[in-house]
């Protein structure tokens, strides 16, 4: 039988609750399958997200492939086969935590879709400038900053970078502009 998402044991604001808590495990999980799995053994499909894009697709979308067909088989475990409202709340949890994902790492921070938004608060400006130091090193090594929502302050991210000093660096020049204005920043307070 179908039933509505809300319906049962678990009242609608605990469902609510339930799936902000997936999104703040999601972050976790994204930060290690970012560090030891995008940066280890599946490399040779992370490696097209660390080099200019051919296309509109590149061999790291695989992993959101993935993370949509957990999302999707707990949709269906959870309705169709009747495993609960609680595994429709991590469903939930978990395909709030890919748009989030989505917003922010493809349409925000890489222009996937075009934009002319720019950040504008400290949050947004440091993350868009963590994932960004993410970038300049190629190489699977070397790298600073695996989350998507948190992200340690830049001149962290800088020192990390300046200490391990491994890795073939691509900067662009707004890059570049972002960093040395942050340097400014950091020096100046």
């Amino acid at each position: 039988s179908t039933r509505m998402i809300y319906d049962g044991p678990i009242e609608f604001w605990q469902g609510i609750l339930i799936a902000l808590g997936v999104v703040l495990f999601m972050e976790g999980v994204a930060y290690v399958t970012h560090r030891w799995v995008m940066h280890g053994f599946l490399w040779v499909l992370h490696e097209s997200h660390h080099r200019p894009r051919i296309g509109l697709f590149e061999r790291n979308d695989w992993f959101g492939v993935a993370g949509a067909a957990v999302s999707i088989s707990l949709f269906y475990l959870g309705v169709e086969r009747g495993w609960g409202p609680l595994t429709v709340w991590f469903a939930v949890g978990i395909t709030a935590y890919g748009a989030i994902y989505f917003g922010f790492h493809d349409i925000i921070v890489h222009r996937r879709l075009k934009h002319h938004w720019v950040p504008k608060s400290a949050y947004m400006k440091r993350i868009v400038q963590a994932h960004r130091l993410h970038h300049v090193v190629e190489t699977r090594e070397g790298n600073v900053s695996f989350g998507f929502i948190y992200a340690p302050p830049v001149r962290e991210l800088l020192a990390e970078l300046e200490a391990m000093g491994v890795g073939q660096l691509r900067v662009s020049s707004k890059v570049r502009s972002e960093m040395d204005r942050e340097m400014a920043s950091a020096a100046n307070g």
